[in-house]
């Protein structure tokens, strides 16, 4: 079962496709090789004016790379160099049982992103 807000962000993925002009990628997982997610991000001067992801995998999976986007837009590198799993899980209300790695994958395509530009 599901909280309001993962509900909410799983009926409806906030920032969902790759950003064309982004600065910064990355990505946790392979695509066609089970779930994973794509983190875009467009950086100007040390603070990210817009963020996307693509993800595919579960509905927990949906949930968690849509809130990380959505908590991107606005911070320096350095506070989005902050977020973990667990702010992840407490925006969502929490996950069932067993979709702890969700918010996991997430956060290390973002941590990925953070640490190179586009490629």
């Amino acid at each position: 079962m599901f909280g309001p807000i993962a509900a909410d962000h799983i009926s409806s993925p906030r920032n969902a496709g790759s950003l064309e002009d982004a600065t910064h990628f990355g990505q946790c997982g392979i695509p066609g090789e089970g779930p994973y997610v794509q983190v875009w991000l467009r950086v100007e001067d040390g603070r990210i004016v817009r963020a996307s992801q693509q993800t595919n995998g579960c509905p927990a999976q949906i949930a968690s790379a849509s809130v990380t986007s959505q908590l991107l837009v606005g911070r320096t590198l350095e506070q989005a160099r902050l977020i973990e799993p667990n702010d992840i899980l407490l925006i969502l209300g929490g996950l069932p049982d067993g979709k702890d790695h969700c918010p996991e994958m997430a956060v290390s395509a973002l941590r990925k992103a953070l640490g190179g530009d586009a490629q």
